[in-house]
Protein backbone atom coordinates (compact mmCIF):
# COMPACT_ATOMS: atom_id res chain seq x y z
CA UNK A 1 0.00 0.00 0.00
CA UNK A 2 1.41 3.40 -1.00
CA UNK A 3 2.09 5.69 1.96
CA UNK A 4 1.31 9.37 2.31
CA UNK A 5 5.05 10.08 2.48
CA UNK A 6 5.55 8.32 -0.85
CA UNK A 7 2.86 10.42 -2.49
CA UNK A 8 4.33 13.66 -1.10
CA UNK A 9 7.78 12.78 -2.41
CA UNK A 10 6.29 11.78 -5.77
CA UNK A 11 4.39 15.07 -6.04
CA UNK A 12 7.49 17.10 -5.17
CA UNK A 13 9.58 15.31 -7.76
CA UNK A 14 6.90 15.64 -10.45
CA UNK A 15 6.78 19.41 -9.88
CA UNK A 16 10.59 19.66 -9.96
CA UNK A 17 10.84 17.68 -13.20
CA UNK A 18 7.94 19.29 -15.04
CA UNK A 19 9.03 22.79 -13.95
CA UNK A 20 12.57 22.17 -15.18
CA UNK A 21 14.30 22.25 -11.80
CA UNK A 22 15.54 18.72 -12.46
CA UNK A 23 16.99 18.13 -15.93
CA UNK A 24 17.01 14.99 -18.09
CA UNK A 25 19.84 12.73 -17.01
CA UNK A 26 20.10 14.23 -13.52
CA UNK A 27 20.58 11.71 -10.74
CA UNK A 28 18.07 11.54 -7.90
CA UNK A 29 19.71 10.39 -4.69
CA UNK A 30 17.44 8.38 -2.45
CA UNK A 31 19.40 9.11 0.72
CA UNK A 32 19.11 12.89 0.17
CA UNK A 33 15.33 12.66 -0.22
CA UNK A 34 14.99 10.39 2.81
CA UNK A 35 16.98 12.86 4.91
CA UNK A 36 15.00 15.87 3.68
CA UNK A 37 11.64 14.29 4.48
CA UNK A 38 12.75 12.55 7.65
CA UNK A 39 11.68 9.13 6.38
CA UNK A 40 13.29 5.81 5.63
CA UNK A 41 14.30 4.95 2.10
CA UNK A 42 11.21 2.73 1.69
CA UNK A 43 8.74 5.53 0.82
CA UNK A 44 11.41 7.13 -1.36
CA UNK A 45 11.75 3.91 -3.36
CA UNK A 46 7.95 3.69 -3.63
CA UNK A 47 7.80 7.24 -4.99
CA UNK A 48 10.52 6.54 -7.55
CA UNK A 49 8.75 3.41 -8.75
CA UNK A 50 5.56 5.44 -9.22
CA UNK A 51 7.50 7.98 -11.27
CA UNK A 52 9.08 5.24 -13.34
CA UNK A 53 5.61 4.02 -14.30
CA UNK A 54 4.73 7.58 -15.30
CA UNK A 55 7.80 7.86 -17.52
CA UNK A 56 9.54 10.59 -15.54
CA UNK A 57 12.29 8.54 -13.89
CA UNK A 58 14.57 5.78 -15.10
CA UNK A 59 15.62 3.20 -12.51
CA UNK A 60 18.69 1.05 -12.97
CA UNK A 61 18.80 -1.96 -10.66
CA UNK A 62 21.49 -1.73 -7.96
CA UNK A 63 22.67 1.58 -9.44
CA UNK A 64 20.18 4.40 -8.87
CA UNK A 65 17.53 6.70 -10.32
CA UNK A 66 17.78 9.39 -12.98
CA UNK A 67 15.41 11.84 -14.58
CA UNK A 68 14.44 10.23 -17.89
CA UNK A 69 16.40 11.55 -20.88
CA UNK A 70 15.65 11.14 -24.58
CA UNK A 71 17.63 11.32 -27.78
CA UNK A 72 16.33 13.42 -30.66
CA UNK A 73 15.21 10.28 -32.51
CA UNK A 74 13.36 8.97 -29.46
CA UNK A 75 11.55 12.28 -28.95
CA UNK A 76 10.54 12.47 -32.61
CA UNK A 77 9.26 8.89 -32.43
CA UNK A 78 7.14 9.82 -29.41
CA UNK A 79 5.65 12.72 -31.37
CA UNK A 80 4.85 10.34 -34.22
CA UNK A 81 2.98 8.13 -31.76
CA UNK A 82 1.16 11.11 -30.27
CA UNK A 83 0.17 12.28 -33.72
CA UNK A 84 -1.66 8.99 -34.24
CA UNK A 85 -3.18 8.29 -30.83
CA UNK A 86 -4.22 11.70 -29.51
CA UNK A 87 -6.93 12.14 -32.17
CA UNK A 88 -8.46 8.94 -30.78
CA UNK A 89 -8.21 10.22 -27.21
CA UNK A 90 -9.79 13.51 -28.24
CA UNK A 91 -12.63 11.67 -29.94
CA UNK A 92 -13.22 9.63 -26.78
CA UNK A 93 -13.28 12.82 -24.71
CA UNK A 94 -15.25 15.31 -26.79
CA UNK A 95 -18.72 13.84 -26.28
CA UNK A 96 -18.40 14.55 -22.55
CA UNK A 97 -17.30 18.19 -22.88
CA UNK A 98 -19.68 21.14 -22.66
CA UNK A 99 -19.80 24.86 -23.35
CA UNK A 100 -18.16 25.71 -20.04
CA UNK A 101 -15.11 23.68 -21.12
CA UNK A 102 -15.01 25.33 -24.55
CA UNK A 103 -15.23 28.78 -22.94
CA UNK A 104 -12.34 27.91 -20.62
CA UNK A 105 -10.28 26.69 -23.57
CA UNK A 106 -10.76 30.07 -25.25
CA UNK A 107 -9.68 31.82 -22.04
CA UNK A 108 -6.58 29.68 -21.83
CA UNK A 109 -5.65 30.38 -25.42
CA UNK A 110 -6.00 34.12 -24.81
CA UNK A 111 -3.84 33.81 -21.70
CA UNK A 112 -1.19 31.97 -23.71
CA UNK A 113 -1.06 34.87 -26.14
CA UNK A 114 -0.49 37.24 -23.21
CA UNK A 115 2.19 34.90 -21.81
CA UNK A 116 4.26 34.78 -25.00
CA UNK A 117 7.28 36.28 -23.16
CA UNK A 118 6.97 33.90 -20.20
CA UNK A 119 7.79 30.33 -21.34
CA UNK A 120 7.06 28.73 -17.97
CA UNK A 121 3.63 30.34 -17.76
CA UNK A 122 2.95 29.38 -21.36
CA UNK A 123 3.88 25.77 -20.60
CA UNK A 124 1.51 25.68 -17.62
CA UNK A 125 -1.35 27.10 -19.65
CA UNK A 126 -0.65 24.85 -22.63
CA UNK A 127 -0.67 21.76 -20.38
CA UNK A 128 -4.00 22.82 -18.88
CA UNK A 129 -5.43 23.52 -22.36
CA UNK A 130 -4.66 20.13 -23.85
CA UNK A 131 -5.52 18.09 -20.79
CA UNK A 132 -8.81 19.93 -20.50
CA UNK A 133 -9.63 18.76 -24.03
CA UNK A 134 -8.95 15.21 -22.85
CA UNK A 135 -10.80 15.58 -19.54
CA UNK A 136 -13.96 13.90 -20.87
CA UNK A 137 -12.16 10.64 -21.59
CA UNK A 138 -12.75 7.71 -19.25
CA UNK A 139 -9.70 6.24 -17.48
CA UNK A 140 -8.04 3.87 -19.91
CA UNK A 141 -4.76 2.45 -21.14
CA UNK A 142 -4.81 5.09 -23.90
CA UNK A 143 -5.19 7.95 -21.43
CA UNK A 144 -2.35 6.62 -19.26
CA UNK A 145 -0.12 6.13 -22.28
CA UNK A 146 -0.64 9.65 -23.57
CA UNK A 147 0.07 11.11 -20.12
CA UNK A 148 3.33 9.15 -20.02
CA UNK A 149 4.32 10.39 -23.49
CA UNK A 150 3.68 13.98 -22.39
CA UNK A 151 5.64 13.51 -19.17
CA UNK A 152 8.75 12.12 -20.79
CA UNK A 153 8.97 14.92 -23.38
CA UNK A 154 8.17 17.85 -21.08
CA UNK A 155 11.75 19.09 -20.69
CA UNK A 156 12.25 19.18 -24.44
CA UNK A 157 8.94 20.94 -25.06
CA UNK A 158 10.03 23.62 -22.59
CA UNK A 159 13.32 24.13 -24.39
CA UNK A 160 11.48 24.25 -27.72
CA UNK A 161 8.98 26.84 -26.47
CA UNK A 162 11.74 29.06 -25.09
CA UNK A 163 13.12 29.51 -28.59
CA UNK A 164 9.87 29.94 -30.54
CA UNK A 165 9.61 33.04 -32.69
CA UNK A 166 6.50 35.16 -33.17
CA UNK A 167 5.40 33.28 -36.27
CA UNK A 168 5.49 29.93 -34.48
CA UNK A 169 3.58 31.37 -31.51
CA UNK A 170 0.90 32.72 -33.82
CA UNK A 171 0.54 29.30 -35.48
CA UNK A 172 0.16 27.64 -32.10
CA UNK A 173 -2.68 29.94 -31.09
CA UNK A 174 -4.38 29.54 -34.48
CA UNK A 175 -4.18 25.75 -34.18
CA UNK A 176 -5.68 25.93 -30.70
CA UNK A 177 -8.61 27.92 -32.10
CA UNK A 178 -9.16 25.26 -34.77
CA UNK A 179 -9.26 22.59 -32.06
CA UNK A 180 -11.79 24.58 -30.02
CA UNK A 181 -13.99 25.31 -33.02
CA UNK A 182 -14.14 21.67 -34.10
CA UNK A 183 -14.90 20.57 -30.52
CA UNK A 184 -17.79 23.03 -30.33
CA UNK A 185 -19.21 21.43 -33.48
CA UNK A 186 -18.58 17.93 -32.08
CA UNK A 187 -16.80 17.16 -35.33
CA UNK A 188 -14.48 14.30 -34.43
CA UNK A 189 -12.85 14.16 -37.88
CA UNK A 190 -11.92 17.85 -37.88
CA UNK A 191 -10.88 17.78 -34.22
CA UNK A 192 -8.67 14.76 -34.87
CA UNK A 193 -7.00 16.40 -37.86
CA UNK A 194 -6.54 19.66 -35.92
CA UNK A 195 -4.70 18.00 -33.04
CA UNK A 196 -2.71 15.74 -35.38
CA UNK A 197 -1.60 18.75 -37.44
CA UNK A 198 -0.70 20.63 -34.25
CA UNK A 199 1.54 17.78 -33.08
CA UNK A 200 2.95 17.20 -36.58
CA UNK A 201 4.19 20.77 -36.91
CA UNK A 202 6.14 20.49 -33.66
CA UNK A 203 7.54 17.11 -34.69
CA UNK A 204 8.84 18.53 -37.96
CA UNK A 205 10.39 21.47 -36.13
CA UNK A 206 12.17 19.14 -33.71
CA UNK A 207 13.95 17.52 -36.65
CA UNK A 208 15.71 20.82 -37.30
CA UNK A 209 16.54 21.56 -33.65
CA UNK A 210 19.16 19.03 -32.42
CA UNK A 211 20.49 21.55 -29.89
CA UNK A 212 17.33 21.07 -27.83
CA UNK A 213 18.60 17.63 -26.90
CA UNK A 214 21.84 18.94 -25.43
CA UNK A 215 20.04 19.27 -22.09
CA UNK A 216 22.16 17.36 -19.62
CA UNK A 217 21.69 17.09 -15.91
CA UNK A 218 24.15 14.22 -15.60
CA UNK A 219 26.72 16.46 -13.95
CA UNK A 220 24.24 17.30 -11.21
CA UNK A 221 22.44 15.23 -8.62
CA UNK A 222 19.64 15.93 -6.20
CA UNK A 223 21.56 16.99 -3.13
CA UNK A 224 20.20 18.88 -0.14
Amino acid sequence: MTSGASRRIRDMLIASILDGELLPGQRIRQEALAEEYGVSRVPVREALHMLEREGLVTLVQNTGAWVTALTQDECIEIYEIRERVEPLLLRNSMQNLDDSVFDRLEELNAQMIAARDSPNEFMRLDWEFHWLTYSGAEPSFLLSMVKRLWNVTQAYRREFVQHQDGTAQHLTHSEHLLIIESLRRLDSADAGEAIASHIRRTRKSLVTRPEIFDLDGSASSLEH
